[in-house]
């Protein structure tokens, strides 16, 4: 009887939930392009869309339906926001779709930020297609993932990162193989029926990005993908790659591809004292840098290790 008054509760509370976020987001959560959906302090509602980039639409949400969304979610992630806890990270009930939100005083009014795993894969060709990528960027590219070469996808926030990891994880040559995929949020998806896909754990007690790649290792993986590495982490990814999984992917924010193997030396630095140089040098094949642009997004550099240093490992 109790589990059944609770699951009574739990469906009203989602329904609640259903009608403070509203038709528009409802709607934006089921299709099959939108990777996220964002709302400002004004109210103003902005659909982030694969291969179309971020647009503000016509719907807005209210504050006060914003804040009894923002409360309904804190509930059901057992967490309480207001004044002296103003923010909140959780997921969405009965989604994979990862949530971020803003209370005052850190901001004049609610503020929402919902990213889903999208339905669309967007593939290699839809980028030349699309004018985000060059036949020859594409190609060289594929040909990276086909020859099992670790690649980083570098980029800044909002430039489609996740959306072209997907791309490259649905190349054919990924198939056959088995891939281990460690993420925060569950948001890539890889065409090899032989996929484990490993979550960090934020609730205690934490499980974090370092503790999934010592698992990863005992998992017998063939390719090791990371969604995206934030910390030290990044140092056991690349001795992880070293030492027998080629053909990894990996994620991070910066500014240029060159700056990308500078990030990832400072980010492996919060683990050592020493800079590993030799190790990324090795462990990297090639970077690509993705781009934000007014008109869309776009690959604007990809940089070859492999081939600078020889074709060695």
């Amino acid at each position: 009887m109790n589990g059944a008054i609770a699951s009574i509760g739990a469906a009203r509370r989602r329904s609640a939930l259903q009608r403070a976020l509203g038709a528009a987001i409802a709607d934006a959560l089921e299709a099959d392009d939108v990777v996220e959906a964002l709302v400002n302090e004004d109210g103003a509602i902005w659909f982030d869309r694969v291969g179309g980039g971020l647009e503000r639409t016509a719907y807005t949400l209210s504050a006060p339906d914003r804040e009894a969304a923002i409360r309904l979610l804190a509930h059901e992630a057992g967490e309480t926001v207001g004044e002296d806890r103003p923010t909140l990270a959780t997921i969405l009930p009965d989604s994979a779709a990862r949530v971020q939100a803003v209370l005052p005083p850190l901001a004049s009014a609610p503020i929402l930020a919902i990213r889903k795993r999208p339905r669309l894969i967007y593939r290699l060709d839809d980028y030349v297609a699309g004018g985000i990528a060059t036949q020859a960027q594409a190609d060289r590219l594929a040909s990276a993932v086909a020859l099992q070469r670790n690649i980083v996808v570098a980029g800044g926030t909002g430039s489609g990162k996740t959306t072209l990891l997907n791309a490259l994880l649905a190349e054919p040559s990924f198939g056959g193989a088995r891939v281990v995929i460690l993420e925060d949020t569950a948001e890539l998806q890889c065409v090899s029926t032989n996929t484990v896909q490993l979550l960090t754990k934020r609730t205690a007690p934490e499980i974090g990005l370092r503790d999934l790649v010592q698992m990863t290792l005992r998992l017998r993986p063939d390719r090791i993908v990371v969604g995206e590495v934030r910390d030290g982490a990044a140092l056991e990814v690349l001795k992880a790659w070293n030492t027998g999984h080629p053909g990894g992917l990996l994620s991070l924010h910066a500014n240029s591809a060159e700056d990308a193997l500078s990030r990832l030396e400072d980010l492996c630095m919060e683990a050592r004292t020493t800079p590993p140089t030799r190790l990324i040098a090795s462990a990297i094949d090639m970077v690509v840098f993705i781009a934000r642009r007014e008109g869309g997004r776009a690959i604007t550099e990809i940089i070859d290790l492999w081939d600078q240093r020889g074709g060695t490992r």
